[in-house]
């Protein structure tokens, strides 16, 4: 049995969706928040945006699933010894990829669906002379006796056979989720369109997504995808174990930004005076400072305390997965005065209210107001913030990272992919495959976080939702929008 290891982020990281999944059973019992996310369910665009992110999220979880595999016992070695197990932490991912091209590593660069290396090398022919050709892959293309006549034949077929897995795939799923909703909708509505949620929209992102996966699996089983680095390791398998960087640092980034935005942007919207003054000074010194600047030197203290204290660290995966998680703390305690602004603007109009100043007259204690009706009334800003600055994080991930001061080098990311694409895409020959796979996958990612999150602000807004109902019910000529009788309170209670 293999040795099962918990990472900071793999604690964090599934925590994050167990409180994800509580929020979710939360939600759907208080009516406000169920009529909220009903809007967003009944949003084509963002549902098909979370099928996406599903798939994002999913490889994620694969990859954070660690352990350290059994060493076989030594020759001579009594049965009773206590196991031992390999240094290399490794990942379900892992082992999944392990059937494909994927974690197999060539001499060099090599281009996408290639059989032989990029550059050209020396090499002794039968009779003993020295010629220079572009020499096979050891992984990629041996199954082929000769590339040039059998090359288009075996990709052509392979695309197909991925593409009818693919099909396959998506129609079994879609026939058993099918059958389940047909018994509360009915098929009419569903194969329609007509249903509450828009399954036929999400079916289809999904037929497309199982045709990316089949095809891209078909051909991983005899070549390198998206080609290879310099060190000859596979860009597709590289991209892969990067959505797991990015979203812990979208996810607990914004997780550790949220105690101390809430705390001072609540307590200064209330309290007022000498409080919010202090609270004032407090972050605007803060954001006097360039924030590249002040995360560069916090990382640069957390790489020196790592350094200096190798002993609490069994393996380079641990190392690393320590520096990823002090980054996601500090780019959160960096980065939290927006959130506080934006809250402590919202409290300070909610203080004035009734129903504050009724709790306040009955005598009922700070700390109990600034829970029971500040804290849930500033939830929508709390919850829009979060979903916005996530794709941002990724983004900023990846300039950290190109800077030197992001993620542990020996752990993969979209900013050390970018960062390693730096040199390539100035060679002769260019290398362009490492960059513009990176750029693919995190465009995919930030337009889907984007689109879902463009779908809870319309939702959750109360201010852009009024404005909208304002110019519905105004008059196409210009007129003023009749009044709404107890428009007034309602508008204060929300």
């Amino acid at each position: 049995m293999p040795k099962i290891v918990i990472l900071w982020t793999d604690a964090a990281f599934f925590l994050l969706v167990l409180m994800a999944l509580l929020y979710a059973w939360r939600a759907s019992r208080h009516s406000g928040s169920r009529q909220n996310w009903r809007k967003v369910l009944q949003d084509r665009t963002a549902m098909c945006a979370a099928v996406v992110l599903a798939l994002f999220v999913l490889v994620a979880l694969l990859d954070s699933m660690h352990y350290r595999p059994r060493l076989p016992p030594a020759p001579g070695q009594p049965a009773t010894a206590a196991p031992a197990y390999a240094p290399q932490v490794r990942s379900v991912l892992d082992a999944l990829l392990d059937t494909t091209l994927l974690a197999k590593s060539e001499k060099s660069y090599s281009v996408p669906l290639a059989t032989h290396l990029f550059t050209k090398e020396t090499m002794l022919a039968a009779d003993g002379t020295a010629y220079r050709d572009f020499p096979r892959l050891i992984y990629a293309g041996v199954h082929l006796d000769d590339p040039e006549a059998d090359w288009h034949g075996d990709v052509t077929g392979r695309l197909l056979k991925g593409a009818l897995a693919g099909v396959v795939a998506a129609l079994l799923a879609g026939a058993a989720v099918g059958s389940l909703l047909a018994r509360r909708q009915g098929w009419q509505s569903l194969l329609s369109g007509r249903s509450a949620v828009p399954w036929r929209a999400m079916w289809l992102t999904f037929l497309v997504i199982c045709l990316v996966v089949g095809m891209l699996a078909s051909l991983a089983g005899g070549y390198h995808v998206f080609g290879t680095d310099r060190t000859g390791n596979d860009v597709l398998w590289q991209a892969l174990k990067s959505i797991r960087t990015a979203l812990v640092i979208g996810t607990l980034t914004t997780l550790a930004m949220l105690p101390p935005a809430l705390i001072f942007g609540i307590s200064a919207g209330y309290f007022k005076g000498w409080v919010d003054d202090l609270i004032q000074y407090i972050y605007t010194t803060l954001t006097s400072i360039p924030g590249v600047l002040l995360i560069a030197a916090c990382v640069l203290m957390m790489q020196v305390y790592i350094d200096t204290h190798p002993e609490m660290f069994p393996t380079s995966a641990a190392r690393a997965d320590l520096r990823l998680f002090l980054l996601c703390l500090i780019l959160g305690l960096t980065g939290w005065a927006g959130l506080c602004r934006l809250l402590r603007a919202e409290v300070l109009k909610l203080r004035e209210l009734e129903y504050i100043q009724a709790a306040r007259a009955f005598g009922v204690s700070h700390l109990r107001i600034m829970l029971r009706h500040l804290l849930p009334n500033v939830m929508h800003i709390v919850l829009i913030t979060m979903v916005l600055e996530f794709s941002g994080l990724v983004l900023y991930e990846a300039v950290l990272s190109y800077l030197g001061i992001g993620v542990d080098p020996g752990m993969n990311s979209f900013g050390s992919m970018i960062d390693m694409a730096r040199l390539e895409m100035s060679r002769d020959p260019m290398v362009w495959w490492n960059l513009t796979t990176a750029f693919f996958f995190m465009l995919v990612l930030v337009l889907a976080a984007n689109l879902f999150a463009d779908a809870v602000r319309e939702a959750f807004d109360p201010h852009g939702r009024r404005y909208r109902v304002r110019r519905r019910l105004s008059s196409p000529a210009g007129g003023t929008a009749p009044t709404v009788p107890g428009a007034a309170g309602r508008e204060g209670n929300a």
